[in-house]
Order: C-alpha cells, then structure tokens, then sequence
C-alpha cells in the first residue's frame, strides 16, 4: 500500500511539473510573439503549433475588429488567400485518382475552350503546368473572369499568354487556378464551394468554406491595409462580398471565379492546421483518406528547382536555417497567411494576420519568417 501511495505521489507531483513546465512555455511564446506583432504592427494574429503530428498550442493575439476594439479569438476565421490553392489541387488529385481526369489532359479540352499560347501553339499546355504555374499564362488582363482569356469573348485574349514555352518556367499566375476551379465543375458535376466543402472540409471535421453565405458572418476577421506614409489601417469589406447577384446567375464550369478557387477559402487557424496535418500525414488524418499517399507527395515534390513550387504545396527552405519546409503562403486584402510543415518530422505551423506594416526580404513577408522563427524558438528549441 505504501508503495503505491508513493508511485502515486511521484506521478501527481511529475504532472504538476509538466503542467508548470507547459505553462511557462505557453507565457514565454506569447511574450515573444507578442514582439514580432509590435515590431510589424499586426493588427491581430492567429496561430497554430502542431509537433508530432498533433496540435500542440492555438492562441489569437491582438484585435479582430479595430474599430470595435473586439479581440480575436481561435473560433475566428480569416479569408485565407493563396493557401486555397491547396484545396484546389487536392481536389483535382482526388478527380485524378477518380479517373476522371488525367494530369497530362490538354487544359483547354478540360476547360472547354482553346488554351493554347499563340506564340507557342503546337505545344500543349497541359493541367500540370496550370498546377504548377508553368502554363505560360499570366495575369496582366485580370483573373476574375473567364472571359479574360476566351478568344470568343475577349479581343486581348493573347495578352494573357507569356514569350516563353509553356512547361519551361515558373510564373505564379492566379488565372491558372480560377481555370482549375472550372474544370473541378466540369468534372466533378458540383458546383466548387460545395465539392470542397463535401469532400474535403467535411470529411476533416473543419468549418469553412468559399461561399460567404454559408457561413457565419460574426466570425469573420476584419482584414486591413496598411498605409506606411500616414501609418493608418483602411477596412477590407470586400473581402466577404457575397457575390449574391453573380451566385443567382451562376453558370456550372464558366462562373467559378465567383467563389476565387485562386484564393477565397474562409477558415480559422486551428482548422487550417488540422488540415495540415493532413498533408503532413501525406492524404491522411485520424484514419480519414482524403487523397493517396502518392497523390500527396506528387503535390509536394518541387516541379521547378527556383520556386521549388510542386501542385499548390512549395518547398522553402529559407524559413528556418537548416530546415526544409512544405507549403504556402497567402495575401490579399491586407491579409497575410503562412502555412508551412515538415512532413518527415511531423510539425508545422499556421499564422494568419488581419493586418501589418508588410515588408519583404527574397519575396517573402518579414513578418511570416519571423513569427515562425519566434514559435519555432518557443516549441522546438
């Protein structure tokens, strides 16, 4: 009896510690996160630690609304820009591994009219390309409508096209993916923000979504500009228009860019990281297959040795010195996101901001590098 009673006190008093220990690392983080917000002015900012293949730590900073003064919290859910290009993608592996489409399928068959570079038109550009931003297409008339590069619609279509072969370089181009988005239609039979909502969001337990409609608009996050010459913050409000006169009239397969597969996902930092952590696990998360392993890691393994950019997912490895990560970044609206994992080591990091004085060193925001230093710091050192 004496015995146990003393096991027993030795495991209360070493979880105690452990709690302690947890505590006074929690503080410490956020003290020191707290100074990357202040050094780059964030507005608010919402994060998510994840090490061994878990959630580790969430923990909103600053404001969701300033001018309400509201705080952030973790249930809050940003627009998180360029991120949703993974959920994109991932949706086309799943269409792939369906047998619906194939990666090597002429993109312009696929979006039902001619995708071709005049200046290069016997060479095809395939959906591949559009994934990895290889497709010679660009952005200089817009990307908000199809019409921008349908020949039937639009006297300038050519313009959309780079002096370069397709497949021979990068240039990150967010027509590319309002076209996929299309294409997800055309094949799949579902209008897009229901496709990913049923077979991705659902499947992984996550609230979110592209149609502003469809969710609650209380937990938006007020996103905002900053103006580096008066050091004021402008109100983004359109980045939760819902669109609702252009959805009444919606066209299956044409008027996708509606809902900006290019980069119009709304969720929170918590979730976000649960669906991290799907990749991570290469398709998988609490024995949920969203996509194989192979379609996974074809997502992840880097098309172009500059950008080191795969299907939506990138390589980085000048985040962190000596490591190399997978993911993406996002911004728009004020808005900057950062997801980023190791998927060997099973950790990874969510920072999404509402707002900050951005600044860039090598194309990346100064305030992402640092703030995934500063938890990397905190959790891992």
């Amino acid at each position: 009896m004496k015995l146990h009673l003393q096991q027993y006190f030795l495991a209360f008093f070493l979880i105690i510690g452990l709690s302690g220990q947890s505590i006074a690392q929690n503080e410490k983080a956020e003290t020191d996160f707290k100074a990357v917000m202040e050094k780059y002015k964030a507005v608010g900012a919402s994060v998510a630690v994840v090490k061994n293949g878990r959630i580790i730590y969430t923990h909103s900073f600053g404001l969701k609304d300033l001018e309400n003064k509201q705080p952030l919290g973790d249930q809050d859910i940003f627009r998180i820009a360029s991120i949703s290009k993974s959920f994109s993608a991932t949706s086309v592996m799943q269409l792939v591994e369906a047998g619906k489409i194939s990666l090597d399928d002429d993109f312009g068959d696929l979006v039902g009219f001619k995708i071709r570079n005049p200046k290069f038109p016997d060479q095809k550009i395939t959906l591949k390309m559009a994934l990895s931003h290889t497709s010679s297409l660009n952005d200089s008339q817009g990307y908000l409508s199809l019409d921008l590069i349908n020949p039937d619609k639009n006297p300038d279509w050519a313009k959309c096209y780079s002096n370069y072969p397709p497949g021979s370089k990068f240039d990150y181009c967010n027509l590319n993916f309002n076209l996929i988005g299309a294409v997800i239609e055309k094949k799949s039979g579902e209008r897009f923000d229901n496709y990913v909502r049923k077979h991705i969001l659902m499947p992984l337990g996550l609230y979110g979504g592209y149609c502003v409609d469809s969710l609650d608009s209380t937990r938006f996050v007020h996103l905002y500009e900053y103006n580096a010459v008066s050091k004021t913050y402008t109100p983004s409000p359109n980045a939760y228009a819902p669109r609702r006169t252009e959805i009444a009239n919606y066209v299956m397969g044409y008027s996708t860019p509606i809902f900006s597969p290019t980069g119009g996902m709304k969720i929170s930092a918590t979730d976000l990281a649960k669906y991290m952590i799907m990749h991570m696990n290469y398709g998988t998360s609490n024995g949920v297959k969203i996509i194989t392993k192979k379609s996974a890691k074809k997502m992840q393994t880097a098309l172009t040795e500059d950008e080191g950019y795969g299907l939506a997912i990138r390589s980085a490895d000048h985040l962190i010195p000596g490591l190399k990560l997978k993911g993406h970044t996002g911004s728009a609206y004020g808005l900057y996101s950062t997801m980023f994992f190791d998927p060997k080591k099973k950790f990874g990091f969510v920072i999404i901001t509402n707002g900050i004085n951005a600044t860039y060193t090598d194309g990346f925001p100064d305030f992402s590098r640092a703030a995934i230093n500063s938890l990397y710091q905190s959790f891992f050192n």
